[in-house]
């Protein structure tokens, strides 16, 4: 109450204060146009007198001025004349007798100076005008007359504006007070008391307190900086409990925290730096504004954790329309943008790079080349150089970034820079170079189909550790490199000896970010009916596949089993909905277009097949998911179905194991994905059989709770011990060791 009545009397000072000043000078131009107009005003009766009809000055006498003065004052609103001659001579009407001690000096200086004369003259506190004009005439000797006219108005005039401008001015002052009491009340300290509640909110770890009460606008970047704060608090105190659960249990769960110190210790203060095609972070154009997104990628997905964790340099290729926009002069930024742990560097491709590096050779040369589905892959001399000539660009800007490091890490990701280590090892021999292959490595002879195998060969070998998602597939490369190059394969090392340099080969099957805080988390399911109301359908039981639309994820095969499911259960027709998420992917390479247009009419086909009001068997989202959009659709779901025809590891079946924090919901998984050989509790098919598939979907939908319950829990264990974080440890630990 104190401030806010110290608040209002000092607006209504500050206004008073400008009032005044604003007043002053009003009054001021007022008075000095009021008295122009009485001066012009008195100059016009002089000329009148001097020319008119009325000849006042060859008339006038001491006997007449009386009747002459009455006529002037009349006619022009005056109140008296006056003639004064020599010798002091002083004539006027009776009204004017007081005036003449303070004309007489006026008027003989007018007579001195031959020049009229004018000024303001006060008696008894009344405003008086008076005009001095030297005459000559034949019967008066020099002389001059002298009007006199009221301007008592002008400081009635000037009085009133004082007033009304007090008025105005308290009014105003009062009005301004009020408001301003207002909006500091609910526009600012009604906020404050928000953040302080937030601030509070946060010291008791509340996160989703905060995050449910945003603030005013203009305060929303300081309610983000809280609210990240709060987030960053609450996860350091929910790692130290659960680092103190793990202890307590001997039981070794990776956490962020834990590969951070681990990272420090391997390090040494040695520089990290992945290379990946796809970036973490593009920036695009969206109307006038520009937004950050994070592209849909299992690599991001696994390698963003571990950078967060560790820090260091991510260089990738840009692939956003305002990538450029947002870099500095050496194209790098800090990100991610909300709260910076490392840097990003981003190259730039040309358009006759990335259609020959990679959609060309990686993308329809490797990449059906390592994937057994039934597509031809196609080898290019023109797609070979263009890949040669990128992977020396990336290779030349790994040297310059790590130009001061004697022994950097490099963790190199993917088919897309087979000759990059080879590249990095021959300018700097020092450097501990791994690469990871997410993708599967197919057999000898499937491989001997490329034409530059041993160049491909050759240049992983350079690298001082190859990561595969399983067993097999290092076995599979082994055997290619046994069949293909002069090198030693030491089986019992699972190594490569090849011109005095060793290089291991080893499995790091490759996992998700999940610790015991998301094991312990209590996030409800949605609502399904709100869930589905936007796609206009009812049903009962949704299940969920989410696939990049690529031909090696039985995405057909998938729908078919959904069709047949139908067809043999018809209780469960308008009650169950299978929801595809499908990210268009690579759509300018004919294979996956047509692809894209193949999955569209088969779900097309099977919808009109059972088509009912308000229902459909397949709904397909054909679009960007991000994490969170998707989130939802793994809790609803009462299964997660994974058809994968080839695949390395996919994500996608632990990230839905991981959504599931009631231990409810099944798992159909591929047995041609890698994570089938971990996901224990998961139901594994073989999705070319669309019998056993259509089987596995009702197995799912009746599965009792318990064994819903005991499958879950296992499979959730497993994510948990082999998450993202003893992932990196396995790999960069193995890195560090190599001599």
């Amino acid at each position: 109450m104190k401030f806010n009545l110290a608040l209002i009397f000092s607006i209504i000072i500050a206004s008073g204060l400008v009032s005044f000043g604003f007043t002053y000078y009003q009054i001021s131009t007022e008075r000095a146009k009021l008295n122009n107009e009485l001066e012009a005003k008195i100059k016009q009766v002089v000329q009148d007198i001097y020319q008119g009809d009325y000849n006042f000055l060859d008339s006038i006498s001491e006997n007449n001025i009386e009747k002459f003065a009455k006529h002037l004052s009349v006619k022009y609103g005056l109140k008296g004349v006056a003639i004064y001659g020599n010798e002091n001579r002083f004539i006027g009407n009776q009204e004017i007798a007081q005036f003449k001690g303070h004309s007489v000096d006026y008027a003989t200086q007018s007579l001195a100076a031959d020049t009229a004369f004018g000024n303001f003259i006060s008696i008894d506190g009344k405003e008086t005008y008076q005009y001095i004009q030297p005459i000559t005439r034949d019967h008066l000797a020099a002389s001059s007359v002298i009007l006199y006219a009221d301007a008592e108005y002008i400081d009635n005039i000037i009085g009133d504006i004082w007033f009304r401008n007090f008025l105005r001015w308290f009014f105003q002052a009062f009005i301004v007070s009020i408001i301003t009491v207002l909006i500091m009340r609910y526009g600012i300290f009604s906020p404050i008391n928000r953040i302080v509640n937030w601030v509070k909110s946060a010291r008791m770890g509340d996160v989703e307190e905060l995050e449910q009460n945003p603030p005013a606008k203009f305060l929303a970047p300081l309610h983000k900086e809280i609210t990240h704060i709060a987030r960053a608090m609450n996860e350091a105190k929910a790692a130290a409990e659960e680092e103190a659960k793990l202890r307590s249990k001997s039981e070794a769960i990776w956490t962020p925290e834990r590969l951070k110190i681990e990272m420090r210790n391997l390090l040494h203060n040695r520089m990290m730096v992945v290379v990946s095609n796809r970036e973490p972070y593009m920036h695009i154009r969206s109307g006038k504004e520009i937004k950050c997104i994070v592209p849909a990628s299992g690599m991001i997905t696994a390698m963003e954790p571990i950078l967060k964790a560790c820090g260091g340099l991510w260089i990738a290729a840009a692939s956003g329309d305002a990538d450029k926009e947002t870099v500095d002069e050496n194209n790098r930024l800090r990100v991610p943008p909300e709260e910076p742990k490392y840097t990003l560097k981003r190259l730039w491709l040309t358009k006759e790079e990335e259609d020959h590096y990679y959609y060309g050779f990686s993308n329809e040369g490797i990449w059906p080349l390592c994937h057994i589905a039934h597509t031809r892959p196609i080898f290019r001399i023109e797609d070979w150089s263009y890949y040669q000539k990128v992977n020396e660009d990336f290779a030349n800007a790994v040297l310059e970034e790590t130009a001061d490091e004697e022994q950097p890490l490099i963790l190199i990701q993917d088919y897309h820079f087979a000759l990059l280590p080879e590249l990095i090892k021959m300018k700097k021999p020092k450097a501990r170079v791994a690469i990871f292959w997410h993708i599967p490595w197919p057999n000898p002879e499937s491989f001997g189909i490329c034409p530059w195998q041993k160049e491909i060969l050759t240049g992983l070998l350079g690298a001082d550790l190859i990561g595969f998602h399983t067993q097999y597939h290092c076995n599979h490369f082994l055997e290619t490199v046994n069949n293909s190059l002069e090198s030693r394969v030491l089986w019992e090392r699972f190594s490569v000896k090849m011109g005095g340099h060793t290089t291991l080969i080893k499995p790091f099957p490759i996992s998700i970010d999940f610790t015991m805080k998301d094991l312990n988390n209590e996030e409800k399911k949605p609502d399904l009916e709100l869930l589905m109301k936007d796609h206009g359908i009812k049903t009962k039981f949704i299940g969920i596949g989410v696939d990049r639309l690529d031909y090696t994820k039985g995405i057909i095969e998938k729908f078919l089993a959904v069709e047949l499911f139908l067809e043999q259960n018809p209780a469960y027709q308008g009650k169950f909905t299978f929801i595809q998420i499908g990210a268009p992917s690579r759509t300018s390479i004919k294979s996956y277009a047509d692809t894209a247009m193949a999955i569209e009419k088969e779900a097309d086909r099977i919808n009109m097949r059972f088509k009912a009001k308000n229902w459909k068997p397949i709904l397909l989202l054909k679009k960007h998911h991000s994490h969170a959009e998707i989130q939802p659709y793994y809790k609803a779901a009462l299964f997660c179905m994974v058809t994968s025809l080839h695949d390395g590891m996919n994500l996608v079946a632990k990230e839905f194991v991981s959504q599931r924090n009631d231990n409810d919901g099944v798992l159909i998984l591929s047995r041609f994905a890698g994570a089938s050989q971990k996901m224990q509790g998961a139901i594994v098919i073989n999705p070319y059989d669309t019998e056993k598939s259509a089987n596995a979907i009702k197995q799912a939908l009746e599965m009792p709770a318990e064994e819903q319950l005991s499958r879950m829990q296992s499979m959730r264990k497993e994510i948990l011990s082999n998450n993202i974080y003893s992932w990196a440890a396995d790999l960069l630990r193995t890195m560090a060791s190599i001599r």
